[in-house]
């Protein structure tokens, strides 16, 4: 019998890497524009990345939208963050209030906001912005045991799946992750111990704007709760044991997205917590992943380099939320847009440039 970890997830291979076939055309279609060759930079690689995810030399990005989850964790009440439980659901009403910064941004970008209450420690009652995929109120502490049982985690994630797969089905191809949770922060660095092998002083940060103190009181909560740990390195049991709702409802919806051949907009410290148990289970999700910037987080560093990945962005970001996936999505649009609308060389009129002639023998 599967266990409902195993059940959530069974088997390995859902996911396939875009085929590379169409690449050599990708190439020469970028190259033919009217600049250098090269002279876009990244955003040539993103046009790229762009085409082979959606296997033609014409993308269309179709309604982005960004999907929050929220969730509490047990682990917050024995002071791994500097504000208390209380600002979890208080932000949620923020974001329902539209007065956070994902809201401006994304209403700036024209992005979808998804609101997702995955396990709140607070009774919202029936909101209509506000999608109830509540798990528990809550995760146990994972200083004194598994934060979720194997049924609750599974059920997190097969949420983030399900929803994911409405927001495709109303017709978006690119969705981006983003999070809340006091001590949510410290989750991702178990997290990221476990799955990427990082010392966990060097992936445990100020959070919330804890200061040095409260560092170094959050790494020996933490590593006790590692040395109590006598479960193993699989990624769904890490997920289990430390991780919350929020964090295996974005696990779930990003490998959903994945199987749809979407575009994935990964956020910072926590989201890519989440991508790292996802891209464990199916390492092929990562060819459909957009990093969206590096953050502040010391640990989101070390997740970036353990994935081989480069974000289109470095601002000093450490908000969550979503925030810096809605800063990436412009550059999506002018890489879709050079690809699809600049002129080549030929239709302009325009003379290549010139290749030197063989010297005579």
């Amino acid at each position: 019998m599967h266990s409902p970890l195993e059940a959530a997830w069974p088997g390995r291979g859902r996911i396939a890497a875009p085929d590379d076939a169409l690449a050599p055309s990708l190439r020469h279609k970028i190259d033919s524009k009217t600049k250098p060759p090269g002279s876009l930079g990244r955003l040539e690689e993103l046009a790229l990345q762009i085409g082979l995810v959606q296997q033609t030399l014409s993308p269309a990005l179709q309604r982005p939208t960004i999907m929050v989850c929220a969730g509490d964790h047990g682990a917050a009440r024995a002071g791994v963050s500097a504000y208390p439980q209380e600002v979890t659901w208080q932000m949620v009403e923020n974001f329902l209030a539209g007065g956070a910064a994902i809201n401006v941004l994304a209403q700036q970008g024209g992005i979808e906001l998804v609101v997702v209450d995955a396990g709140v420690n607070h009774d919202f009652g029936r909101r209509e912005r506000l999608v109830d995929a509540k798990v528990a109120p809550g995760t146990n502490s994972y200083l004194d045991g598994p934060a979720m049982d194997p049924a609750q985690c599974a059920a997190a994630m097969a949420h983030g799946a399900r929803l994911v797969a409405a927001i495709h089905q109303r017709g978006s191809n690119v969705v981006g992750f983003g999070e809340m949770g006091i001590g949510n922060t410290a989750s991702a660095s178990l997290i990221t111990h476990f799955l990427a092998g990082v010392p966990l002083e060097d992936c445990v940060g100020r959070g919330t704007g804890l200061d040095d103190a409260g560092v170094a009181r959050k790494l020996s909560l933490l590593q006790q709760a590692v040395a109590r740990y006598h479960g193993d390195a699989a990624a769904l049991s890490v997920l289990a044991h430390f991780g919350g709702f929020e964090i295996a409802m974005l696990a779930g919806g990003m490998l959903a997205a994945a199987e749809r051949r979407m575009l994935l907009l990964i956020d910072g410290f926590i989201v890519t917590s989440a991508l790292l148990v996802a891209a464990t289970l199916e390492p092929a999700l990562l060819r459909f992943c957009v990093f969206s910037h590096r953050s502040q987080e010391r640990g989101h560093r070390l997740q970036l380099e353990h994935l081989g990945a480069r974000p289109l962005l470095d601002m000093d970001l450490r908000l969550g939320e979503g925030t810096g996936a809605a800063l990436a999505w412009p550059l999506l649009r002018a890489a879709a847009a050079f690809l699809n609308e600049m002129a080549s060389f030929e239709s302009a009129g325009v003379s290549e440039r010139s290749t030197p002639a063989r010297a005579a023998e």
